[in-house]
């Protein structure tokens, strides 16, 4: 009887702790229900219609994808997919529906979407250049066709088809901007290519109306009048898309006008890329098609609005988890080797850099400029950085070359991947560190590299030399624990067994690099200590957690967690008071 009272007595209050939890539970749940119902019908019930005078207008696409794997393997499959039609230099938003290229402060997802006053969203930050967000879609597309040595005046008109973001989430393989000429004719196509590693691949393609552009159509695919309505054109393959295809290749496309040539009625989107193996065998095909008439976001009335966001607002959050499950397929089911991701060439775009390589990109821009503006020889080197957003190309003047402006030597240096920002830190020799990754880790593009010796001059590192105790400390510690890093060479596919990487070991006696000494003289005290504490991290990494740097962040969390505990009891635990009798 005792024991049963005593169980009693422990289970009551567990029992009515757990109804009151789950009380509290149900009750936040309803009230964030209740708040995400009140937060979005008010985004849809707002006026905030900011329209131009366009005839196209804004046009919800509802759109399916079909995509056809020939060889090795045969494998096929087809999902619903919404895009959305911009006429490029638009800005504005739509009844709460859709906002364009509005300057607004980026928002993350999730932790942002509160601030969020649009369901959809197309910002200029997530296209072409990671930079220069502010020129809009319209400036971010004239930069990149003046890259390319055409003339943005020649397409006066554009048209972007695109997966927007919906409550700040996007995942977007593709989007194509339509250019059109002065006559309102179609003339050449931006396909702007994604991967799932976040680097970028525009490709600027040409209208060629030398051959019948009905000869590379998808199976089942009827056009009519193909000259005057579609646009056909192929290019080589330079940009590692899919685990389950090399680099090499080539493509075809053959897309439909939209509008066909009246830039006014929608007509729907028609899209179909042929993949070629480098023996000129067929391997895929992919389709983007409209499913249906499009919807332009202005005239919608309140209950097409609802219906439409309850029908269409999970597409873009299962796009990638479609995409695993096929994958999963060909690499399970199909067996199909994988091919390893090789680093982006010079007319790609980057991944967006980690935190270590943002924190260190600054650091490094200010070192070139220094070397820049020191040199004796008359220099004009322009700088374009990789996978950083806040700032973007920079062009560096020697003093010697703004007095002899006519004999100045120019010199691009064009980051490919953000990588080269903690590799270079590893080098004690900036000689090596530029020519090693240029020629061996392909982590840097020069246009000329016969003018690098004078900038980046073959000399002795400088002694260490500092002002303070903590800097000597740290910067001991960084000169024994610096090492080169190991070249970038991976297996080509699955099948292929990866060789053992070999390091590069430098004979000569590792005092500090040149960076270094730069941040030990010319920087301030608050970068001298950020340098130097994420150069130790990025080294203890490197040599104990196969340079995971999460890992030591983790632990020296951990460890600060562990040190105020400790003092937090030490000062808080009661003195052993004893009384006299």
């Amino acid at each position: 009887m005792c024991a049963t009272w005593n169980l009693r007595s422990l289970l009551l209050p567990i029992c009515h702790n757990l109804a009151r939890s789950k009380y509290i539970l149900g009750t936040t749940v309803l009230a964030f229900a209740i708040w995400a119902g009140y937060y979005g019908l008010g985004i849809i019930l707002r006026d905030v219609s900011q329209h131009q005078d366009d005839p196209t207008g804004i046009y919800l696409i509802p759109s399916r994808v079909t995509h056809r794997r020939k060889r090795p393997k045969k494998h096929s499959f087809s999902y619903s997919y919404l895009t959305v039609g911009i006429p490029v230099g638009y800005r504005g938003s739509v009844d709460g529906m859709i906002s364009v290229d509005e300057p607004d402060i980026p928002i993350a997802w999730p932790s942002g979407i509160w601030r969020m006053n649009n369901w959809f969203r197309v910002d200029a930050r997530d296209y072409l250049e990671r930079s220069s967000h502010e020129l809009g879609l319209r400036g971010k597309l004239d930069n990149y066709l003046e890259s390319q040595g055409a003339n943005p005046a020649s397409y006066p008109s554009a048209f972007l088809v695109t997966a927007p973001k919906f409550l700040g989430y996007q995942f977007n393989p593709v989007s194509f901007w339509y250019l059109y000429s002065p006559d309102k004719i179609l003339s050449a196509i931006v396909l702007e290519v994604n991967n799932t590693f976040g680097e970028r691949r525009p490709y600027l393609v040409l209208r060629d109306t030398s051959e019948d552009a009905t000869r590379i159509s998808a199976p089942g695919t009827i056009h009519s009048n193909p000259s005057d309505t579609q646009i056909k054109a192929s290019w080589k393959k330079d940009f590692h898309v899919s685990p389950f295809n090399s680099r090499n290749g080539s493509y075809s496309l053959l897309a439909k006008d939209p509008f066909e040539n009246s830039m006014r009625n929608f007509c729907g989107v028609d899209i179909t890329i042929n993949l070629t193996s480098s023996q000129g065998q067929s391997k895929l095909f992919a389709q983007l098609r409209s499913e249906g008439e499009a919807i332009i976001a202005s005239q919608m009335s309140l209950l097409e609005r609802i219906k439409f966001i309850f029908s269409w607002f999970w597409v873009g959050f299962l796009t990638f988890p479609r995409i695993v499950k096929e994958a999963g397929s060909l690499f399970f089911s199909h067996q199909l080797h994988v091919w390893y991701r090789p680093e982006p060439l010079k007319d790609s775009l980057g991944r967006l850099a980690n935190g270590n390589e943002r924190r260190l990109e600054p650091i490094f821009r200010q070192y070139l400029r220094f070397l820049v503006e020191k040199s004796p020889n008359p220099l004009m080197v322009t700088y374009v950085p990789s996978g950083i957003l806040e700032s973007g190309e920079e062009t560096f003047i020697s003093s010697k070359a703004s007095c002899q402006s006519e004999q100045a030597q120019h010199l691009k240096i064009r980051i490919l991947t953000p990588v080269f920002y903690s590799r270079f830190v590893h080098f004690a020799h900036d000689f090596e560190a530029i020519f090693g990754e240029m020629a061996e880790n392909h982590t840097i593009w020069v246009d000329k590299p016969e003018i690098l010796p004078k900038l980046f001059l073959k000399q002795q590192s400088p002694p260490l030399q500092v002002s303070s105790f903590v800097d000597f400390m740290y910067f001991k510690l960084i000169q024994k624990l610096r090492r080169c890093p190991a070249r970038i060479v991976r297996p080509m596919t699955s099948a292929d067994i990866a060789k053992p990487t070999i390091s590069a070991e430098d004979v000569r006696s590792f005092r500090i690099s040149p960076m270094d000494a730069f941040v030990l003289g010319h920087s301030s005290k608050e970068t001298r200590g950020s340098y130097r504490s994420l150069l130790v991290r990025i080294f203890v990494a490197d040599w104990l957690f196969l340079g995971m740097t999460e890992i030591v962040y983790t632990l020296e969390l951990i460890g600060r967690f562990g040190v105020a505990w400790w003092l937090a009891s030490f000062f808080s635990a009661p003195k052993d008071l004893t009384t006299r009798t």
